[in-house]
């Protein structure tokens, strides 16, 4: 029996279909729900136009918690919020570990090619390093 899943999301539009994925699982009432979302860390080197209004840290925080809020209402069960800041699959890892996560959930956003090496891919650092099963949601 799963007794606890890391729901990892972003603010892609795949988001809405990992939900659903995970919606679709019959999951037992006791099942507890992390949704997590990593606000990745500025790059040291990223060029910020002085001349143009920044987002408030406290500002994106609030709209990235109502988004997971209102995911958070459409979920079966228990579930509880995780937001934090830094290397996206480095604090799913951390999370996963934290919680004692018995399955992640997280989409992949399909990169193939150039664009994922020049990218990354956060799914298969998380499939390569996490401490328990990963199930990893493609795009349609």
């Amino acid at each position: 029996m799963l007794k606890t899943i890391l729901l990892a999301i972003d603010s892609s539009e795949h988001t809405l279909r990992v939900i659903q994925f995970l919606k679709e699982l019959q999951l037992q009432p006791a099942t507890k729900i992390i949704l997590a979302h990593v606000i990745p860390s500025p790059e040291p080197d990223m060029d910020v136009a002085v001349d143009r209004p920044h987002t408030s840290e406290e500002l994106l925080y609030r709209n990235v918690e109502k988004q997971l809020q209102s995911y958070q209402a459409d979920l079966p069960g228990d579930s509880t919020l995780e937001i934090v800041r830094g290397d996206p699959a480095g604090e799913i890892i951390r999370l996963a570990h934290i919680h004692q996560a018995d399955l992640i959930v997280i989409g992949s956003r399909g990169l193939t090619g150039l664009q994922r090496i020049l990218e990354g891919s956060v799914s298969s650092q998380v499939v390569a390093e996490a401490p328990c099963s990963v199930l990893v949601v493609k795009p349609d």
